[in-house]
């Protein structure tokens, strides 16, 4: 996620922000996954939809979670058969970038 496109989905939206973020919360409070694991899942999922924001993003909060770098890889590689080489090699690098830097949330 770009550094402003969040913050001007917060600004120009503030009520439907606010309502994302509620259904943010309350999906991070579901049983059954762990907290990294549901990083890593998510990566997965923002893999298979080339969403590289997304990928970015949860690859930080991943490595804010306890995953490895390993383990942030091996969810992108995961979608090679279901969406393609084309899908790893637009998001491997995104997924790079989140994994080292810091987000504020």
């Amino acid at each position: 996620m770009s550094e402003n496109s969040y913050q001007l989905f917060k600004e120009e939206l503030p009520s439907l922000f606010e309502n994302f973020n509620q259904l943010v919360e309350a999906q991070k409070d579901l049983p059954g996954l762990d907290p990294k694991t549901k990083q890593l899942v998510n990566i997965a999922i923002q893999t298979a939809h080339q969403n590289l924001d997304g990928v970015k993003m949860h690859a930080a909060l991943a490595r804010k979670m306890g995953a490895s770098w390993e383990e942030v890889k091996g969810a992108v590689a995961l979608n090679l058969h279901l969406s393609g080489l084309g899908s790893i090699l637009n998001c491997l690098p995104a997924a790079k970038e989140g994994f080292e830097m810091d987000l504020e949330f």
